[in-house]
């Protein structure tokens, strides 16, 4: 039986509380939380000194590499760098090798996240047969296994009859597609926004415009069928705007972002900095102000990773050839906390965007903070600073986009139904 945990002068903050108080967790679930709630006997008691308790982030666009890339990230890395992080619950993505296109993978996943103690991981099936987008999978089979929305990952459906088939099947499972928006033929090739700065680096150029086309398309089908669309990592003032629409027309649309999308702009690949390059590509600077902008407004529904293992030889390439893809799990909170000290979010908003709005996305019962509610909890001081090292971050994987910054934030532990699962060093550097 797991020992009483309390934590002491904490400061709560969750989709509908903020307080500074105590919170006890008992036989792994919240017991009970408020302003002064004396001490138990025998309690292991945290305390407060300035830290931040919310829920376990609940990241919805993570690549495990593992079946299939395990040379990239395996199950077992991908949940230490995520308990890193603060994040308890994953969506992984399905176009692995296998794709995961089978009920028998779906169950393979959510019961090797169980194993690992650390994460909970919800399988996305193939929205395709091997995520190829010519045929599709079966859904309802996948749906019936725990798949919790189909996707293609990060291959866009790209045959607007195989997209809308795949709309209208997954409405009657109640599922989302969750869709890569990038206009295939647009992109193909491509390494690069396209503009100026790509023109004078001599890089094959995406234009911005590839990822409004996919999203006006498939808001079109959506309407037409009555299906529920997600778009992953917008990018684009373009794409959002039609999304804003969509939404406010009463479609079944939602949306996420990567902190890359809100907090880089294409410079960060100046000097050929393959680190920076990442699918959908860096965008220009009036883009990533709209991806603040929207993320303010309400219309993007959740903050994911977006985490993209690569090996350091998928990037020791020239930029055009190099793979496309960061890493997230580690600073998902930290860059996503960057703009609440800067004032463009309020803490309560960043915490929902990582916590309970995914939650609500994915359909599960996560990612607030209730009496008796899973104690999957995140402890972390906001002001407190630590260094993005390539090389020294957790879990196999080390391709950020986020090298060499300085970030405040920095997490203190991590507990997955009451157990710690993660306590950073004494000295509060974890990297």
């Amino acid at each position: 039986m797991l020992s009483d945990t309390l934590f002491t002068g904490v400061r709560i903050v969750a989709d509908g509380v903020d307080l500074l108080g105590d919170l006890l967790i008992r036989d792994g679930a919240i017991a009970d939380f408020g302003p002064s709630l004396g001490q138990p006997d025998g309690a292991e008691v945290i305390q407060g000194d300035g830290a931040v308790l919310c829920p376990g982030l609940i990241d919805i666009r993570v690549d495990l590499g593992e079946p299939g890339f395990e040379y990239r990230e395996t199950i077992a890395s991908a949940a230490a760098a995520a308990s890193a992080g603060g994040i308890t619950t994953l969506a992984a993505l399905p176009d692995s090798e296998p794709a995961i296109d089978d009920p028998a993978l779906v169950h393979m996943l959510i019961t090797r996240g169980r194993e690992t103690g650390a994460v909970s991981i919800l399988p996305y099936g193939a929205a395709t047969r091997g995520c190829r987008g010519e045929e599709l999978a079966e859904l309802g089979l996948l749906r019936e296994a725990g798949a919790v929305a189909f996707t293609d990952g990060t291959r866009a459906i790209a045959s607007s009859g195989v997209m809308r088939l795949a709309l209208s099947y997954a409405r009657g499972f109640g599922a989302r597609i969750v869709q890569h928006p990038e206009d295939v033929a647009l992109a193909d090739g491509g390494s690069a926004t396209e503009g100026e700065l790509a023109a004078r680096l001599g890089l094959p150029g995406i234009p911005a415009a590839a990822e409004g086309i996919l999203v006006a398309r498939d808001i079109s089908l959506a309407r037409l069928t009555g299906g529920a669309v997600h778009f992953a990592h917008v990018s684009t003032a373009a794409a959002l705007e039609l999304i804003r629409r969509a939404k406010a027309d009463g479609l079944a649309v939602t949306c996420d972002t990567a902190p890359p999308y809100f907090d880089l702009n294409e410079n960060a690949i100046g000097d050929y900095r393959t680190y920076a390059k990442l699918s959908p590509p860096l965008r220009r600077e009036d883009d990533r102000l709209a991806v603040l902008g929207a993320l303010a407004d309400g219309t993007i529904d959740a903050i994911a990773s977006d985490h993209q293992p690569r090996d350091a030889d998928d990037k020791r390439l020239p930029f055009a050839l190099a793979s496309a893809g960061g890493v997230g799990l580690a600073t998902l909170l930290a860059v996503t906390l960057a703009h609440v000290h800067n004032g463009e979010l309020t803490l309560n908003a960043a915490i929902s965007l990582l916590t309970s709005r995914p939650a609500a996305l994915m359909g599960i019962e996560a990612g607030r903070i209730s009496k008796g509610a899973p104690a999957d909890i995140c402890l972390f001081h906001p002001d407190r600073i630590w260094k993005v090292r390539a090389g020294a971050l957790p879990g196999k994987a080390q391709n950020t986009p986020f090298d060499g910054r300085a970030l405040e934030g920095t997490v203190l532990g991590t507990w997955k139904g009451g157990r710690r699962v993660y306590a950073a060093m004494a000295s509060g550097e974890r990297l």
